[in-house]
């Protein structure tokens, strides 16, 4: 299943990218000839309700979904990876202050903390992946702090510290490779709930604004009418599904794969 899934995901991300090139149809282009038409050869999705193909808005959106998904979990990953050997490295007094930190943030449901920011905030793609990635640091933080501080533990780190051997550099060489594992199970989870986040946010009219599209903006746009055009919010959907699914299966085979190791 972790193959299949990886190569789904891989090949998704890239027709997400490369297809506009060759299917030439403008996601913008308005028809009122061709409003709500059923899938069919000429639109494999169907069109919606002016008449723009949906599988060109599909590939657009896409487009716009992925980069926000995975640019909001990488920032959103580092930033806990930093925090949180920070405060498993130095302890004391640092480990304290960032714990109540990371307690502060999650006193708050990080949806609903979404929320409240995205709506003082004229959101684009930008600022969508900056509030993602403030409100989704925490866990991996936690994660990492924990690990941190058992590997601090470690006679060899001791020994490091002793020889007066540069923090960043036991940080980097020592601490880096062996939260690799970590890093990369949280970042898959990140991706996923990424794309669920920016979807939520777009399906309540917070999210990318139009012209611009992401699979959520689509799948709201779709609400109105799925009585009686489900093509609309079904292959959005469908997408934002299969996505998750796969990050989500690949997730758990870096888990399995990092307990088997233990």
């Amino acid at each position: 299943m972790f193959k299949f899934s990886l190569i789904i995901l891989i090949l998704i991300s890239i027709l997400m990218f490369v297809l506009p090139f060759f299917y030439t149809i403008s996601p913008y282009e308005l028809n009122p000839n061709k409003i709500l038409l059923s899938p069919s050869f000429e639109h494999i999705f169907g069109t919606d309700i002016l008449g723009r193909d949906v599988f060109a808005r599909i590939l657009q959106g896409g487009q716009t979904s992925l980069m926000i998904g995975f640019l909001a979990a990488s920032f959103s990953s580092f930033l806990g990876l930093i925090v949180g050997i920070t405060a498993g490295y130095f302890k004391g007094t640092v480990d304290r202050t960032i714990t109540i930190i990371i307690d502060l943030f999650l006193t708050f449901p990080t949806f609903f903390l979404l929320l409240a920011l995205v709506s003082y905030i004229e959101a684009n793609s930008l600022v969508l992946i900056i509030v993602i990635s403030i409100t989704s640091w925490m866990g991996m933080s936690r994660m990492i702090r924990s690990e941190s501080f058992a590997l601090s533990n470690k006679s060899f780190i001791k020994i490091l510290n002793i020889s007066n051997v540069s923090k960043t550099k036991i940080i980097l060489k020592y601490f880096a490779p062996l939260l690799a594992p970590i890093f990369l199970i949280s970042f898959s989870f990140g991706v996923a709930g990424a794309i669920l986040a920016e979807s939520g946010l777009s399906f309540l009219g917070l999210g990318v604004n139009p012209p611009n599209m992401s699979w959520g903006s689509l799948l709201s746009d779709g609400k109105s009418v799925i009585d009686i055009a489900w093509w609309l919010s079904f292959f959005p959907g469908l997408m934002i599904f299969i996505i998750t699914f796969c990050l989500i299966q690949i997730s758990d085979y870096l888990q399995n794969l990092a307990n088997k190791k233990d």
